[in-house]
Parts: structure tokens; sequence; C-alpha cells
């Protein structure tokens, strides 16, 4: 399938002239359904059903995409099968049943501190890759990172000794985000013992989370590593990785943060963008007001 794509690609750049940025957003679009098919022990075009796709768009919709991201792979997945219809590699364009995703603009279920501690002891730090998702799972709730900017963590964006990480984000604007003891700890756990039995330096490319094959970490993977240990910890909510990030804004305001510095920590631009989460705040001062007010 990888051949399709190039050859998809290269139609793109010559005869639609689109910039290099955009034919790079296609290729990541494309490689993580290719991933995602691959994975399922699909490897021809012709087998793939509409059924697989829609599938595809579910998951995508649980990483928590935006609506503009989900759109793009959308049209990115659309427009490749339509070329492989027009071109005759297939027979039936599966892409035909399938709508324009509808991503939720809801939160998703937040976790309170008692759950998130199950899903933290889940995972068996005697071994190697339990060692990396008990890392990987600290610095994730500690920072409230977006699945992107966790896999592309590198050991030079570490500054434990100052108890900060450096974080690129959308757009690749760069931010600074504190890290708390225990995920500090457990990294510090992880580079001892986990990451050198992990890492092929020919591969590894400086990335701090890796994969059994040494390389860094797809967004299926984290997704992966989230829904396991939600399952084992016996979580009834449905759990992504975004969930993680909300579960991490929401615990602070509720904690009493200020907005302003919970806005700087999760990388909005606007802090509008941030004051959705004053709304489970203030669910949680009602629930409060009526545990403990005498008229409550």
């Amino acid at each position: 399938m990888n051949i399709f794509v190039r050859e998809y690609l290269a139609t793109l750049k010559l005869e639609r002239n689109l910039s290099e940025n955009t034919i790079a957003s296609y290729k990541n679009d494309l490689s993580s359904l290719i991933n995602y098919l691959t994975d399922s022990g699909i490897k021809d075009p012709a087998e793939i059903t509409s059924k697989n796709l829609s599938d595809f768009f579910v998951i995508l919709t649980k990483l928590g995409l935006s609506s503009r991201s989900a759109a793009r792979y959308y049209s990115s997945i659309k427009g490749f099968f339509g070329y492989l219809f027009s071109s005759g590699y297939i027979k039936i364009n599966p892409m035909e049943k399938i709508s324009a995703p509808k991503v939720s603009k809801n939160l998703p279920n937040v976790l309170n501190i008692n759950e998130i501690e199950k899903i933290l002891s889940g995972p068996d730090v005697s071994k190697k890759l339990g060692l990396r998702d008990k890392a990987l799972l600290e610095t994730f709730y500690a920072c409230g990172l977006r699945v992107s900017e966790l896999i592309n963590l590198k050991l030079s964006d570490l500054f434990l000794n100052e108890e900060m990480i450096r974080v690129f984000g959308k757009g690749s604007k760069e931010r600074f985000v504190p890290i708390g003891s225990s995920a500090i700890n457990w990294i510090g756990e992880y580079l001892k013992a986990g990451r050198p039995l992990l890492e092929k330096k020919a591969k590894s490319q400086h990335v701090l989370f890796l994969n059994n094959r040494g390389t860094k970490l797809s967004r299926m993977g984290v997704w992966k590593i989230v829904k396991k240990y939600a399952q084992l910890a016996g979580i009834q909510k449905e759990v992504h990785p975004h969930t993680f990030r909300h579960s991490f804004a929401t615990h602070l305001l509720e904690g009493g943060a200020d907005l302003r510095a919970v806005q700087e920590m999760l990388g909005h631009v606007d802090i509008s963008t941030t004051q959705i989460y004053t709304h489970i705040d203030r669910d949680y001062i009602k629930q409060v007001h009526r545990d403990f007010h005498p008229r409550g």
C-alpha cells in the first residue's frame, strides 16, 4: 500500500501543485491509516471495507482529534481511495459509504483521583515495557500533554533537576511545563532500566518513549496503552488519551489553580479554550455544596 500512497502523493504534487506542507500532512494521515490496517492484517487495498475505514475514524475521534484534523484525515483518505478507484486499482470504493466524521464537541469523561491512581498502579515495573508504560502514564497525567506532544518528547526536552519539561505544541510552539516528583522518579527509573533495553541507536533518535522496535510510539500505540490499563483498573467509563489531559486540567482547577496558569500549562493560545474546564469545576463546586451545606 505504501507504493500506492507514494504514487498518489506524486500525482497530487504534479497535477494539483499542492504545497510541501499539505503533501506531508496527507502522507502522515495515510501512514496512520496504513499502520492501522496493517495491524488489522490488511495489506491489499482490494481487501479494505467501509467498516475498516469507519472503525479507523471512530478511533480518531477517541484520540481526541480536533474537528479540523478529523476533516483533513477524511479528505486525505477520500482522495486516496478516489485515486485508487479511478486508476482501476480497486473495483469498489469503500469511502463512498463513509460520511465525514462527526467529532464530539463534548468533553470526554474525566477521571477522579482514585481512578487515576488505579490506572497508574497497573503497569508491571519489573518489565521493560511495564516500566515504560508507568513513566509514560505518570508523565501524561503530571503534565496534561496532548498525545502528539507526549510521543515527540526527546531526552533533550527533560529538565528534571529544574522539575520542568520542554514541549512543542501546535504549530511547533515551545512551552515549558512543570512535572511532579512522582513522574520525575519514574522517568529516572525508565531511563536507567527500561529505555536502554528498548533503544536501537540508529532508529531511536533520542525519543523518550520507545516502542518494542526501538522507534517512536505512534498515537495508536499510546491509545492501546491507555486502554489496557484502564481495563485492568476496572474503569467502566470510556477512557482514551485525551481523558488524561482533561483530568489534569480539571484536578488543577478543583484544587484552586489559577485559570491562566492552567492555560499556560495546556498550551492554549486563547483562554476561552481553557474556560471550558470551568464548567466541570462548577459541577464540582455544586456537588461540594450539596454534600456539605446544611441546606444543600
